[in-house]
């Protein structure tokens, strides 16, 4: 066969998790290719960069945080499950606070800024934070809650400064990045995955590749909020690829690394999949189509977990909203409105079919306006103010129910459950903790509708969680028989991991950093063997 070129390893998708596998593999001594649809980042550089870790990082002892590896694995284990096995998330844990120190070695800007309130992203004042559930019902009792959330410090949502210094410094090491490639299909000879047959634009004029990448960074952002844009954008740039593309064959000695996002922008998937998760914007790349899981699929990989779906619907900030209640069309609550909004998001989906309504009394709503200017950016009061101008008033609760279309016996009761226990010092019914308990006392009351709706106001951003089965030890993908497939790794959110069942802000990025790393040094160390 005819190679166009060839590497020890080869990385198809170079986002965080990619960025992370090439930088291992470059360290333990292989050649390193990363092909990418666009110029790298994808869904990471979108991203809010954030990487959950504790345990004890250098940023938690810098902001004074007293944290554990077993605080932060008791937490973990009731929020992600049998994601994996007890004793991977065991490793993950124990590795966390090195993770902070080896992506700081790479450049990544963290700072122990800690914000003093609950929220779903800090503002810019601040970079370390409560990202997940941890003060919430039932996971406070498990273990002492500790801020993990590290943001990678830069003004906005600070995804570009965890992955742009990844890239410089993987760049810097040798790794090769040939950007606006599409992988076609994987190469196997004798049942082992030796290569890559790939479209590119490489060979294609300057000024094609200019409006290529121009193209595809409107489409990535704000592309992403506005999906009839990136359809039409969409279009143009596969117009483009099909002109002026052309077929390259890679050879990956030491194996071929799958990085390549998950599937939520392949409506097909989706409706395959995920059915009930149709209603969200997609939060990720056109290149989060699943074509890295589609490659293992037909390298013979086995698939887990594609129907978990993370849809974040926030209500913080302002953090006053954490004393509100969700309520469904029948008026009954959900879940304890202090969970991570992602929690709140599959509620509304899998109890509700979607529909919320927030309701809310006059002194609350009078306090979560005025925290609205110093804890919201300026995306974040975007939102507010696409989740205020649905807001239904009544002088009663049975009023407002009716304005809302929710049911007005469900609701009185409802709020005459969550009041009589709020009074009496008896335990929230729906278990938040009583630091988050405001009773609904004074009218007016408002409710305002969160339902799970394309809105560019206030987006339900949604990302898969499922992906392709791997060996956890080493990141191999696995076929239906539970074996390894010589040459195929996968990382990411192409891989089942970390996050697969239960996401919180930073879960994702930091399962791209532990699976990346794994893969990459495995993919090395299978390619030392083989020139031996």
């Amino acid at each position: 066969m005819t190679w166009d070129t060839s590497v020890d390893v080869l990385v198809v998708g170079f986002g965080v998790a990619g960025a992370s596998a090439a930088l291992e593999a470059v360290a333990a001594g292989s050649s390193v290719m990363a092909i990418d649809r666009a110029l790298g980042g994808g869904a990471s550089t979108i991203s809010g960069g954030v990487v959950y870790a504790g345990g004890g990082t250098s940023v938690q002892q810098e902001a004074g945080i007293d944290d554990s590896p077993e605080a932060m694995l008791a937490y973990l284990e009731r929020e992600v499950g049998d994601a994996v096995a007890p004793e991977t998330l065991r490793r993950f844990v124990d590795e966390s606070p090195a993770m902070i120190d080896w992506l700081a070695s790479h450049g990544v800007p963290f700072e122990a800024s800690l914000c003093p309130y609950k929220t779903s992203y800090p503002s810019n004042k601040y970079y370390l934070y409560y990202s997940g559930s941890e003060s919430a019902g039932g996971f406070r009792d498990a273990a002492k809650p500790a801020p993990r959330g590290h943001r990678a410090k830069g003004p906005g949502t600070s995804g570009k400064m965890l992955y742009g210094p990844m890239a410089k410094s993987a760049a810097a090491k040798g790794v090769q990045l040939l950007g606006q490639t599409r992988a076609d299909q994987l190469i196997i000879e004798d049942g082992r995955v030796i290569g890559v047959e790939a479209f590119t634009l490489r060979d294609a004029p300057a000024s094609v590749r200019r409006r290529h990448a121009m193209l595809g960074s409107i489409s990535s952002k704000p592309g992403v909020y506005a999906p009839q844009l990136r359809t039409i954008l969409d279009a143009r740039i596969r117009k483009i690829e099909k002109k002026y593309a052309k077929r390259i064959r890679i050879q990956a000695r030491g194996g071929v690394i799958l990085s390549a996002g998950g599937f939520v922008s392949n409506r097909d998937m989706m409706r395959t999949h995920a059915p009930a998760y149709k209603g969200g914007i997609p939060l990720g790349t056109s290149g989060d189509d699943g074509k890295g899981i589609q490659l293992g699929i037909d390298a013979g990989g086995a698939t887990d977990k594609l129907g978990n779906v993370s849809a974040w619907r926030f209500i913080v900030p302002p953090s006053a909203f954490l004393g509100s209640l969700l309520v469904n069309p029948t008026g009954e609550r959900m879940v304890d409105e202090s969970r991570y909004g992602a929690a709140l998001g599959h509620a509304m989906v899998e109890k509700s079919s979607g529909i919320g309504w927030l309701l809310a009394d006059s002194d609350l709503v009078r306090e979560a306006k005025a925290q609205i200017p110093d804890q919201s950016m300026w995306f974040q009061r975007i939102q507010t103010t696409g989740m205020m101008r649905t807001a239904v008033h009544g002088n009663t609760i049975a009023e407002v129910a009716k304005k809302a279309g929710i049911d007005e016996a469900g609701l009185q009761a409802t709020v005459d459950a969550h009041n009589a226990a709020a009074a009496s010092g008896q335990p929230d019914p729906m278990g938040k903790p009583a630091d988050f308990v405001r009773p609904a006392l004074t009218a007016p009351f408002t409710m305002y509708d969160v339902s799970v709706k394309p809105s560019m106001m206030n987006p339900c951003p949604m990302l898969t969680l499922g992906g392709l089965v791997v060996d956890e030890n080493t990141g191999a993908v696995k076929n239906e028989d539970g074996q390894g497939i010589p040459g195929l790794y996968a990382a990411g959110r192409s891989a089942v991991g970390i996050c697969s069942n239960s996401y919180v802000s930073g879960l994702s990025l930091a399962d791209c950093v532990f699976s990346g790393r794994r893969a990459g040094l495995h993919a090395a160390t299978f390619s030392d063997a083989r020139k031996v």
